[in-house]
């Protein structure tokens, strides 16, 4: 038993180093991730319970392909019970320096399916690459570009925007 207990507290300083790594390299494109999908009080909040499930469950979630994948669906089945009503929620401007945006955009966001809200979010909202998009999904790089595609033309059509 004492080889054990020996055994665990040497191993403990690397799973904390290797979560610590994780933690933060995953953690601002989780919760931006969140945020756009819940607002930022919600997202926050479930992006920090997803970072503590993943901590919880560290040696299986380190042998993940993705990870950071698997965080997000945990940040997003809290983040679901946690919002109280279905009115839309977008990140609120962290400051007064906030470009202009066309009024009618977060109508015409909150209309676009999920899936394409939120690539389109994403990729165009945070600059996100196709392939990080893709893996913070969990869905191909071009399951992405077809929900950005779809999403951006539906947002154009509700703006009256043309190509």
């Amino acid at each position: 038993m004492l080889s054990k207990a020996r055994t665990t507290s040497e191993s403990l300083p690397t799973t904390v180093e290797a979560f610590a790594a994780f933690a933060e390299e995953a953690e601002p494109r989780l919760k931006r991730a969140l945020v756009a999908l819940y607002g930022v009080d919600v997202g926050q909040e479930a992006a920090a319970h997803a970072l503590v499930e993943g901590w919880r469950r560290w040696v299986r979630v380190a042998a993940m392909t993705n990870p950071a994948g698997y965080l997000y669906a945990i940040g997003r089945n809290y983040g679901r019970r946690s919002a109280a009503d279905n009115s839309p929620r977008f990140p609120v401007p962290p400051s007064d320096d906030t470009p202009w945006i066309e009024p009618a955009l977060p109508a015409a966001l909150t209309a676009l399916p999920e899936q394409q809200r939120q690539a389109v979010l994403l990729v165009h909202g945070y600059g996100w690459t196709l392939s990080e998009a893709a893996d913070l999904l969990g869905v191909s790089k071009n399951t992405v570009r077809i929900h950005v595609d779809r999403g951006v033309a539906k947002l154009r059509a509700a703006l009256g925007v043309n190509q």
